[in-house]
């Protein structure tokens, strides 16, 4: 959308980020939140107010979920690009969203934990892939302030992120889990009333449909909706999809669904040459992102299990909350965005590629997993507060190299008729990474633990070096775009 000299702007940015950064804040806060004391409520004890569940399930499910959410990208966006439009798709996924952690509030037991991570993931797909696509139609074609803005959306989304486990520990801790989930729909209730009075200043182009489904065709693809859904019920009463093995099925789901996402964009008649070589040049940048997050995303699985196990949470006497400690990263994406953002306004052209950047990211969450080692072994609460503190301060100095610039790279690399499922295609590298991080998870083990490190860590340095040998042919094949 065309910015005009007149217009107001929101920290130099077009007025309309306000509406986005509201309710992607909002989301952050009830998603985050939840998540926050997830893991926490599936293991505990029943005596504890938990679901008492063997925790190498438990951080399985954990991946899953994680992973199902961005799977359900690929819904949100197919969604929007053929039937709504972006901004429609996002305000309803919303409502799902919320109606979810409503579910996990007031249900009992297990079922309020199937039934509200089901709705939550499809809701959280369909606000993730859209919320990134409209802001990405905020700015004109080369308009230099599109990583800036895509930097202060990230910087609304962290902020959600730090209040949310906050907010829902102290609940879980003072009046049990169910009063946090509680908290969590509140928050998604205040995030869609901004939004509802902000829709209307939204560019029109959010509400178009690039590329319509023919009116004709939408039956069958109802009927193949209903049979997906009855051939995963069937694998469900059969036992082939359980509990233990969920991580791992999503993993698999969503690499499929990536490959063959590749193959139609790559051999769509609906996209040019250039348009075919971008795509071609974010098959690396897809690889390196899911390599990020099978390491990032243990936050919510390793890192929850390792400050309630053997992290020392006492303050003056006071013990922390464990899920505070899901509130580290987001201080520092708030701190650090907006340095980053002008960062990269103030060396414009001159600021490393993108690529560079993804090979960064990739290596600082390696780093991370080695600066685990010398407290690797420090006892039952005894690894200082302080030392997990600085490796998660390393985790955020990765994220901001691959997240918002993978955001904008998604919008800047995308063909004209595959605009929003080719955000679902980034969003599907982190499915498969989140899953892969649940799967990883399970061979955590606090006794062995140097060795998953160590290993983890190496890992992800050797990938971004690779990707940093490629970094020349990736810039070529993208065709002008960094």
């Amino acid at each position: 959308m065309p910015i005009k000299l007149n217009e107001k702007t929101f920290f130099g940015q077009p007025r309309p980020l306000v509406t986005i950064f509201g309710v992607e804040m909002w989301e952050r806060f009830s998603f985050y939140g939840m998540q926050g004391i997830l893991l926490l409520y599936m293991f505990y004890p029943v005596a504890q107010g938990g679901l008492g569940m063997p925790q190498p399930i438990a951080v399985g499910i954990i991946g899953a979920y994680g992973g199902s959410v961005y799977l359900a990208t690929i819904a949100g966006a197919w969604l929007a690009d053929r039937i709504f439009g972006s901004e429609r798709v996002l305000f309803y996924a919303a409502i799902l969203v919320m109606i979810g952690h409503i579910a996990l509030a007031v249900l009992p037991s297990f079922v309020g934990l199937g039934v509200g991570l089901v709705l939550i993931a499809l809701g959280a797909g369909g606000v993730k892939s859209n919320a990134t696509s409209v802001v990405g139609q905020l700015y004109a074609p080369g308009d230099i302030r599109r990583d800036a803005g895509f930097s202060l959306y990230y910087l609304g989304i962290n902020l959600g992120a730090f209040a949310g486990p906050l907010a829902t520990g102290l609940l879980q801790t003072t009046m049990g889990f169910h009063w946090g989930f509680g908290l969590a729909a509140v928050g998604m209730a205040a995030g869609l009333t901004q939004y509802t009075f902000g829709r209307k200043r939204l560019p029109d182009s959010s509400r178009e449909v690039p590329n319509p489904l023919p009116k004709q065709n939408r039956w069958g693809i109802l009927a193949f909706s209903v049979g997906g859904l009855a051939v995963i019920g069937v694998l469900l009463w059969v036992k082939v999809i359980r509990v233990d093995n969920l991580a791992g099925v999503i993993t698999l789901a969503s690499a499929a669904a990536a490959v063959s996402y590749f193959i139609v964009m790559l051999t769509s008649s609906r996209i040019t040459t250039i348009e075919r070589l971008r795509v071609a040049a974010f098959i690396p940048l897809f690889i390196g992102t899911a390599a990020f997050w099978s390491l990032y995303q243990q936050q919510f699985t390793v890192v929850t299990v390792f400050a309630n196990d053997q992290l020392n949470l006492d303050i003056l006497g006071w013990k922390m909350p464990v899920s505070w400690v899901q509130s580290i990263n987001p201080v520092f994406i708030i701190i650090l965005s907006g340095i980053f953002a002008a960062l990269w306004t103030r060396l414009g052209t001159k600021q490393p590629s993108i690529p560079i950047k993804f090979a960064l990211g990739i290596m600082g969450v390696g780093i991370g997993f080695l600066l685990f080692l010398p407290i690797a072994h420090a006892g039952a609460h005894a690894a200082p507060l302080l030392a997990l503190v600085g490796i998660l301060f390393v985790f955020t100095i990765g994220e901001l190299l691959i997240s918002p610039v993978g955001l904008s790279a998604a919008t800047k690399l995308a063909p004209a008729a595959f605009r929003t499922q080719m955000i679902a295609l980034l969003f599907l590298a982190s499915a498969l990474g989140t899953a892969m991080s649940g799967q990883l998870a399970q061979f955590y083990n606090q006794q062995d633990s140097t060795s998953y490190f160590a290993i983890s860590g190496i890992a992800a340095i050797a990938i971004g070096f690779v990707l940093v040998l490629l970094s020349r042919w990736v810039i070529k094949m993208m065709g002008g775009v960094r």
